[in-house]
């Protein structure tokens, strides 16, 4: 099955990114109820699952909620909604949620139930009930404030350089450079037609002028779309630069230094000095100076983006990073 999204060349305009804390948030929830394999968040998953269980106790919303997850069909929207804007603070996106009307919440639930199995009483009771909108409001913004916001500096930096890559990408050389390497899911073709792999019905829409809001999480989730009237039409989808492995390999550390083969390793995708200070943990002032050595040897070359400054390795650079140490 396939969903297919007609384009015209005024959507490249219309289109943008958006980095969403709720939806992230959202797709935390998979991880920790082990719905979706945490892959390289699995040490920060097995540190987050005792907070988490502790919540399920505590907030009724949040075992029913996940109750409902079910992958490559259709899940309720209205708990994680595509954001208005590029940087949408968690309290604003979780407004929009609260201020769902019940009876659409209860319709994308019984349109979610559709062909699962019964669920247990206390999970109906609260699917059912007049303030299940609140409920899950309330369960989203305790995984928010006491699992995910913590660790969001990072998060963020992760999805903010993704973000300005492939924003680049789309501007630059359009569709096809764009959604390149985004999912296997996701594919263009050259007709002017972005094709989604889905288990539901084919279905087709236009974007009409619209454009495409694309929103990038740092779970391995795989893609989501939201192609509802009511929403911007969105996708979601893992973000590049996620996997980069913690520990350098010896033999680079040895030649480099630990420090500046993290950088290097950190580099697969590009960052600025502003994002690799957060994803490092280290002073401005270091990473400003590992990066120059690093470009006088020629490992690493910068090119300006708006403002700042995107840093990325050259063919040298790449050289010394073994293949099987790279994860995209």
């Amino acid at each position: 099955m396939v969903l297919r999204i007609e384009v015209t060349p005024h959507d490249i305009m219309a289109s943008r990114f958006a980095i969403s804390p709720l939806i992230v948030t959202h797709h935390a929830l998979w991880i920790l109820s082990a719905r979706r394999e945490a892959g390289e968040w699995r040490a920060w998953a097995g540190r987050m699952r005792e907070p988490y269980g502790r919540l399920l106790l505590t907030h009724p919303g949040l075992g029913a909620m996940v109750a409902l997850f079910r992958e490559r069909r259709y899940n309720a929207d209205f708990p994680a909604p595509p954001p208005a804007g590029v940087n949408t603070p968690f309290e604003a996106e979780i407004a929009v949620v609260r201020a769902t009307p019940a009876a659409r919440a209860h319709a994308e639930i019984a349109r979610n139930l559709e062909g699962m199995p019964r669920l247990p009483d206390s999970v109906g009771d609260v699917l059912s009930s007049p303030d299940v909108v609140r409920l899950f409001a309330e369960a989203l913004t305790a995984i928010w404030e006491e699992i995910v916001s913590p660790a969001w500096p990072r998060f963020h930096a992760i999805l903010e350089r993704d973000v300005v890559q492939r924003a680049g990408r789309l501007a630059t050389y359009g569709w096809a450079a764009a959604l390149d390497d985004l999912t296997p899911r996701v594919r263009w073709r050259p007709d002017g037609v972005i094709e989604v792999l889905s288990r539901d019905a084919d279905e087709a829409y236009r974007l009409g002028g619209r454009g495409l809001l694309f929103i990038p999480t740092v779970f391995p989730i795989g893609v989501g779309s939201y192609l509802e009237n009511h929403w911007p039409y969105a996708i979601s989808y893992p973000a590049r630069g996620t996997g980069i492995p913690p520990e350098t390999p010896d033999g680079l550390a040895g030649l480099i230094g630990r420090t500046r083969s993290r950088l290097l390793l950190e580099l697969a995708t590009p960052a600025t000095t502003t994002q690799l200070v957060t994803l490092l943990e280290l002073s401005l002032g270091t990473v400003g100076g590992h990066i120059s050595a690093l470009r006088r040897a020629g490992l690493v070359t910068g090119s300006r983006t708006g403002r700042g400054v995107l840093y990325h390795r050259t063919a040298l650079g790449d050289s010394l990073v073994s293949p099987s140490d790279l994860r995209p």
